[in-house]
């Protein structure tokens, strides 16, 4: 199965919902109630809502055989120089191989930010795995309302400033 990485495409948007969905589903199952899921990806991940963002902001999928099935979305650079990874998601089946890395280190490459921040959820367990796999480093751990849900949160920072290495540790 051959993934490429490209910037998403507005004809890209229903098969970038699924996959929301469907990673939204499986990572947050017994985190975040479902309906809570559903409310919030029915606002973030509408058509209207990802074509805005397709425009403002730097957005990549990986796709294998003419489907999507993982992206990632970036803040543009802020003046400090860094950015913010707002969403990196994968169909639950295409974890584990690589493309969650390939993804984040295309978003760096191309925006060539000083540091990247991510806030995840601290009961992800895989996601906040992968972010120290990667070099992410916890700078605080604070309490966030998400729809009247209370969820516990970790901000993570990647240091780019000076990088020699390559990111992937695959």
């Amino acid at each position: 199965m051959e993934t490429i990485i490209r910037n998403m495409e507005k004809s890209d948007i229903p098969q970038v919902r699924r996959v929301a969905a469907d990673s939204w589903h499986a990572t947050y199952e017994g985190l975040i109630p479902r309906e809570v899921q559903d409310r919030f990806l029915d606002q973030a991940y509408s058509p209207q809502s990802l074509e805005a963002r397709l425009t403002r902001s730097p957005f990549f999928v990986a796709e294998s055989d003419g489907n999507i099935i993982g992206f990632a979305n970036f803040s543009p650079l802020r003046e400090d120089g860094s950015a913010e990874l707002g969403a990196i998601y994968l169909l639950p089946e295409t974890q584990g191989h690589g493309i969650g890395t390939r993804l984040l280190e295309y978003g760096v490459d191309s925006l060539n930010p000083a540091a990247v921040f991510i806030n995840v959820e601290s009961g992800n367990r895989i996601g906040k795995t992968f972010y120290e796999a990667k070099g992410f480093k916890t700078t605080e751990e604070f309490d966030d309302d998400f729809d009247g849900h209370i969820l516990k949160t970790t901000r993570m920072k990647l240091e780019l400033s000076g990088r020699l290495e390559p990111i992937s540790q695959d």
